[in-house]
């Protein structure tokens, strides 16, 4: 056969692949820009602010703006920190509920600008963004609608005041790359609450930065994953329907942590979490870093669940990320980088049980090319398939990634693993639901000489543009740690702790059980006693600020040392944080309560 032959011959076959359609979008579809955003993967938060040096959650909008002095700002730190760590982006509390900014915002009195630190010419922002841009880091902005300072808070002249607060902070430093909003809707200064206009605060986003994801409890963006312990759901779709939802509506935390499979938006979850067991940086909490192991375990239920990892890292009084922070998120990377650097399914070849119009675009051996846009994908009235990858030779391996190409929709809803074993024996090693933009499945440690993936449901023609094998010899999943360790008690009951002798003391800690289970304490009264007799009281209705949506432990400090016997803790209100945050509850958990000498 001469050349001219087979050069027609060859043209013929690619036309024929050319004249197969790919497969039409299914559902609710990401914008590009979501798309991007999720590639990101792995992001930073830092709080920072008044709480930073008053110790507190949640500021009460009465503290001076002088209480802002950090002494050694250094933004650059932060950025070469989160690049070191693997991280694409930052976002900044740029504006708490307290109200302070870390600009000078000329709508409001309580910013940068009226506080000494730099005489009122320092600007928060303005750093972290040049930071951003000289280590090659997206931006970003959250910015609390609650404020309890602004006087305008509570009234329709409010949400003016807001818009221009957006337009200003969002105008001013360059790309935006995501405004996270907080939904919270707190009483002002005036003892008000406010009605948010989040249509107007959405197209002030979008009219500033028209690329911006919006975070919130409802996107439209991306949403909260609905919790801060840093879990999605092992079922978890990138698609929900809101309706009239906004952020500021009461949250099924079960459906923002799943989604929805016939969802009506794309709004993929963020799984937003603190390195430490507060948002803000204590002294107190310098030995309450997260482990690696816990890292890992959120990075693998986050990034590995079809979710974007926020993970925070607080600033302290000087303006740095803390030496123990900064260690363990090299500590993170370097663990990342040894699980994931060394792909099992190299060299190895793919094939499946059929192929979309037979067509060499859609085919198997896509999924292991390192194009994002090349996929396998079968006939539209596919919905159940398979695709072996066969190893070059048996290969140990305990983690299966695999990815669905999402600019198409997200598809499957249920899928299983199979591994072929140097026995010839083909078996079982997982069953799991949604894939997504990324699934990385635990796996035993499975030696084998092929890897079957079998998609049981799909909701439209299975479209897969990634898979991967690796080992982790890092990570060990211990499920007793998962258990509640703790007492469950009726909310009538009094936490009393007895020291035996009077001592001094500069605090207590209140530690709920785990992930809040059995309810945690809100708000309660405290008193203490020197002799177990009289009584006296410290506290009356204070409250565990945000110990709903993140139940862990709680230091309080007393405004100056008291002699004490005996402390009791009674509870005013309990809530229970599963999914029902905000409701009253018969019983609250402890796993601890006791002093701070």
């Amino acid at each position: 056969m001469n050349s001219k032959i087979l050069t027609i011959i060859a043209v013929a076959a690619l036309a024929a692949c050319n004249t197969v359609p790919p497969p039409a979008p299914y559902g609710a579809l990401p914008s590009d820009a979501q798309v991007e955003w999720q590639k990101m993967e792995y992001n930073m938060f830092v709080h920072f602010g008044p709480n930073t040096f008053t110790s507190a959650e949640w500021g009460d909008g009465t503290e001076s703006a002088d209480v802002f002095n950090p002494t050694d700002l250094d933004c650059r730190q932060w950025a070469a920190t989160a690049k070191a760590a693997g991280m694409k982006g930052v976002i900044i509390t740029a504006k708490h509920h307290d109200g302070f900014c870390l600009w000078p915002n000329p709508v409001s009195q309580h910013t940068v600008a009226q506080s000494s630190w730099r005489d009122g010419q320092g600007d928060v922002l303005k750093e972290l963004s040049e930071a951003c841009a000289e280590y090659g880091l997206e931006f970003g902005i959250y910015i609390s609608p609650w404020d309890r300072n602004d006087p305008h808070y509570g009234s329709d002249a409010y949400n003016d005041v807001f818009v221009k607060t957006l337009e200003h902070a969002l105008g001013s430093y360059g790309e935006v790359f995501e405004q996270w909003f907080d939904g919270a809707c707190g009483e002002g200064p005036n003892g008000k609450k406010q009605t948010y206009d989040w249509p107007l605060f959405y197209s002030t986003v979008y009219k500033m930065q028209p690329d911006a994801i919006i975070f919130s409890n409802v996107g439209p963006g991306c949403r909260w994953v609905g919790n801060e312990y840093g879990s999605a759901g092992r079922t978890c779709w990138g698609t929900m329907n809101i309706g009239e939802l906004t952020p500021s509506s009461p949250a099924n935390c079960d459906i923002l942590n799943e989604g929805e499979a016939d969802g009506e938006k794309w709004v993929a979850a963020e799984t937003d979490v603190s390195i430490r067991p507060g948002w803000f940086w204590k002294e107190s909490e310098n030995a309450k870093v997260k482990s690696l192991q816990e890292l890992l375990k959120i990075y693998y239920e986050s990034v590995g669940r079809n979710s974007l990892l926020l993970l925070n890292v607080p600033a302290d009084t000087r303006g740095h990320l803390h030496e123990v922070d900064s260690v363990r998120l090299m500590e993170l990377r370097a663990a990342i980088d040894e699980i994931f650097s060394t792909d099992l399914a190299a060299g190895a070849s793919v094939e499946a049980c059929c192929v979309r119009g037979g067509s060499r675009r859609y085919a198997p051996a896509n999924i292991l090319d390192a194009d994002y846009d090349t996929y396998w994908a079968t006939d539209d009235d596919v919905r159940k398939a398979s695709f072996t990858v066969t190893l070059p030779e048996a290969r140990t391996f305990n983690r299966v990634q695999i990815q669905e190409y999402i600019p198409l929709g997200q598809r499957v809803a249920a899928f299983s693993i199979e591994a072929l074993g140097e026995d010839g024996q083909w078996k079982t090693i997982a069953n799991e639901t949604t894939i997504g933009y990324k699934r990385i499945v635990h796996t035993p440690v499975t030696t084998a000489t092929a890897v079957r993936v079998n998609i049981e449901d799909a909701l439209a023609c299975p479209v897969i543009n990634g898979f991967a094998l690796f080992m982790d010899n890092i990570y060990v999943s211990d499920e007793k740690a998962n258990i509640p360790v703790g007492e469950v008690k009726p909310a009538t009951e009094a936490l009393v702790l007895d020291l035996g002798e009077a001592k001094d003391t500069r605090g207590f800690t209140y530690a709920p059980i785990y992930k809040g289970e059995g309810g945690c304490i809100v708000t309660y009264d405290l008193e203490v006693s020197a002799d177990g007799k009289k009584w006296i009281k410290v506290y009356e209705g204070k409250m565990f600020e945000n110990i709903i949506n993140n139940p862990t432990s709680r230091d309080v400090m007393f405004d100056a040392p008291m002699k004490a016997k005996m402390l009791r803790l009674t509870p005013v209100r309990v809530e229970i944080s599963a999914g029902a945050a905000g409701q009253a509850h018969e019983t609250y958990g402890v796993s601890e309560f006791k002093v701070i000498e």
